[in-house]
C-alpha cells in the first residue's frame, strides 16, 4: 500500500498503533505498520529502557513516541504547579469522597511494601503529572533515541516540543477533535494531523470521525491527515481512507491483544461489553475522556456527589485509589471489581477475542481489501 504516510514512516500499511505496551509497538512495527509508545506515565529511566528494548527489537523499522502536555491546566498561568502545592488545592470534601467510596465498595488499604510504584512526576523533581516540567525530560530521552514521530496527544504540541524535534529532524504530530484545531497545529508546524472522533478511547471530543475527518483533510491539505476513533477493522480503516486520509491510528483495538499489559479484570470486562458500554468522564484525568462504564463512573457522575476536579488536580486525587482498586479487583465479585475500568473506546463492541497484535493488523488490511474490492464491484456494475 502507498500512501503520504507510508511514504513518510517508510512503513508497509498506513496503521499506526498507540499503545502504552512495548511489546505491542515492536509487533505492530513486525507485522508492517508502526507502534506509537505513550509515554505520559513512564518515569525518565523506565522509558529509557523501553525504547533501547524496542530499537534492539525492530532493528530500523520506524515507531513514535506520545507524550502529553496540554495548553492548559489548573496553575499553568502561574508558571505551573508541583506536587505539593496541587495537594494543598484538592477540596477535603473531594477527599472524604474518596475515601467513602473506598469503604463503600470494601477496597482494602496497602499494606506493608505493598503501595503503588514511585509516581512519575515525583521522579520528575515534584512537577505535576502532564506539565512541560515533566514531560521534558521523557522528551528528551526520546530525541536521544530514534523515534521518527513524536506526537501530543492533548491539544497543540508546546513551541519548545516542536523546536526540539525540528532540531533534530524528527516529525511531530498531533491529535484534533475539531478542524479549527487541526489549523492551528499545522500553523504551529505540526507534520502529521491525527482527527480523533468521539468514538474514540481517552481524551476525546465531541464530533464523531465520520464528520470530523473531510473537515480536517480539507482544512489542513495537504498536510497528512491520519483517521481515528472508532477504528479497529478494515472496514472501518477503508472508511476513513475514503474520507480523505492517508492512514489510521488505532489505540483502543491493542487493549485485548495478547501482548497488552492491560490489567486482566479490565481485559475481560472489554472482551464481553458492548459498543455502548463507554462514556465520556473526567473522572480519571479532570478532562473529558472515554472509557468503559462502571461504578467509578457512574459514582462520580452521581449528582449528589461532588464533581471531578480539573487536571492535574483530579489523577493526583484518585491515583491511590485507582492503584488499590487494580490491586484487589482480582478478587471475583469484589467491589474493586466492580470499580475497576479503564480507558477505551467504542470499538470495544468488536473487541471480543484476544489475539497477537500482528494478527490484528492482518485481519485490517485484509477486510479492509475486501471493502475496496467490493467497492469496485459496485462501480463496475
Amino acid at each position: 500500500m502507498k500512501t503520504a504516510i507510508t511514504d513518510m514512516f517508510g512503513i508497509d500499511v498506513p496503521i499506526l498503533a498507540f499503545t502504552h505496551c512495548r511489546d505491542v509497538v515492536a509487533a505492530v512495527c513486525k507485522a508492517g505498520g508502526m507502534g506509537v509508545l505513550g509515554a505520559a506515565a513512564h518515569t525518565p529511566e523506565q522509558l529509557e529502557i523501553d525504547l533501547r528494548w524496542i530499537e534492539d527489537e525492530i532493528g530500523d523499522r520506524a515507531y513514535g513516541v506520545d507524550v502529553i502536555v496540554p495548553a492548559k491546566y489548573a496553575g499553568s498561568d502561574e508558571g505551573g504547579l508541583t506536587m505539593d502545592s496541587i495537594r494543598s488545592m484538592i477540596p477535603e470534601e473531594h477527599r472524604q469522597f474518596v475515601n467513602r467510596l473506598m469503604e463503600k465498595y470494601d477496597v482494602p488499604p496497602f499494606e506493608g511494601d505493598g503501595r503503588p510504584r514511585r509516581d512519575p512526576a515525583d521522579a520528575a523533581g515534584n512537577a505535576a503529572p502532564f506539565s512541560a516540567a515533566m514531560m521534558d525530560p521523557l522528551l528528551e530521552i526520546s530525541l536521544a533515541h530514534q523515534p521518527r514521530l513524536l506526537v501530543n496527544a492533548l491539544g497543540p504540541p508546546p513551541g519548545h516540543m516542536i523546536e526540539r524535534c525540528k532540531e533534530e529532524g524528527r516529525l511531530i504530530g498531533a491529535l484534533a477533535g475539531k478542524a479549527q484545531h487541526a489549523e492551528r497545529h499545522v500553523n504551529a508546524g505540526v507534520d502529521v494531523i491525527i482527527a480523533q472522533g468521539a468514538e474514540a478511547g481517552g481524551h476525546t471530543g465531541e464530533v464523531g470521525t465520520m464528520v470530523l475527518i473531510p473537515e480536517i483533510v480539507d482544512a489542513v491539505a495537504p498536510v497528512p491527515v491520519l483517521g481515528a476513533g472508532g477504528i479497529g477493522r478494515g472496514r472501518q480503516m477503508a472508511a476513513a481512507m475514503a474520507l480523505g486520509a492517508q492512514g489510521v491510528w488505532c489505540g483502543s483495538v491493542w487493549l485485548t491483544t495478547d501482548e497488552a499489559e492491560t490489567h486482566p479484570v479490565v481485559k475481560e470486562k472489554f472482551l464481553t461489553a458492548s459498543s455502548s458500554d463507554t462514556l465520556r468522564s473526567r473522572s480519571l484525568t479532570g478532562k473529558p475522556a472515554r472509557q468503559l462504564r462502571s461504578a467509578w463512573t457512574d459514582e462520580w457522575d452521581d449528582p449528589a456527589n461532588p464533581k471531578p476536579l480539573g487536571m492535574p488536580l483530579q489523577p493526583i486525587l484518585v491515583a491511590e485509589a485507582r492503584a488499590r482498586i487494580d490491586r484487589a479487583s482480582y478478587r471475583k465479585g469484589s467491589g474493586a471489581e466492580q470499580l475497576a475500568n479503564y480507558f477505551v473506546g467504542q470499538i470495544v463492541g468488536s473487541m471480543n477475542e484476544a489475539k497477537p497484535a500482528a494478527q490484528v493488523v492482518f485481519d485490517m488490511i485484509d477486510e479492509f481489501i475486501d471493502s475496496v474490492q467490493h467497492l469496485n464491484r459496485l462501480m463496475e456494475a
